[in-house]
């Protein structure tokens, strides 16, 4: 039986940027294993695999061995309720610096205030406070 269902995140040489990045977004967040490419590999002290949490959500992500032609996709995002307006306010500004806005925030008619943007490491992000 599964244990545990989670977002794996697969970078192309900035996995510990992004993790140093959301982790300072939401309290309680950490970045709680890293285990590296050894010597030899061509991504030699890049992230093999690391395990970090935002907010009370763990995630995974790798530093990829090789370059893809695909990235991420804003039809995967990950999803934060806000508790304030200050909140989400702050959240999308620090996400959107160096992204794209999707949707800038606003009253959506679902949502009082609502925003989705893709981060500086292509990340789709969506806040909400009802």
């Amino acid at each position: 039986m599964a244990k545990d269902v989670l977002p794996f995140l697969m970078f192309e040489g900035r996995a510990e940027e992004a993790m140093n990045f959301y982790t300072t977004l939401l309290p309680g967040s950490e970045i709680g294993s890293i285990v590296r490419y050894g010597p030899g590999n061509q991504n030699e002290g890049k992230v093999q695999l690391a395990k970090f949490t935002v907010g009370t959500q763990a995630i995974l992500c790798t530093d990829s061995p090789v370059n893809h032609a695909f990235t991420f996709t804003p039809s995967i995002s990950l999803f934060i309720e806000c508790d304030s307006e200050h909140e989400i306010n702050r959240l999308y500004s620090a996400m959107e610096n160096g992204g794209e806005a999707l949707m800038p925030i606003d009253n959506y008619g679902f949502s009082q205030r609502f925003g989705w943007l893709k981060d500086k490491f292509g990340v789709s992000w969506q806040v909400n406070w009802a």
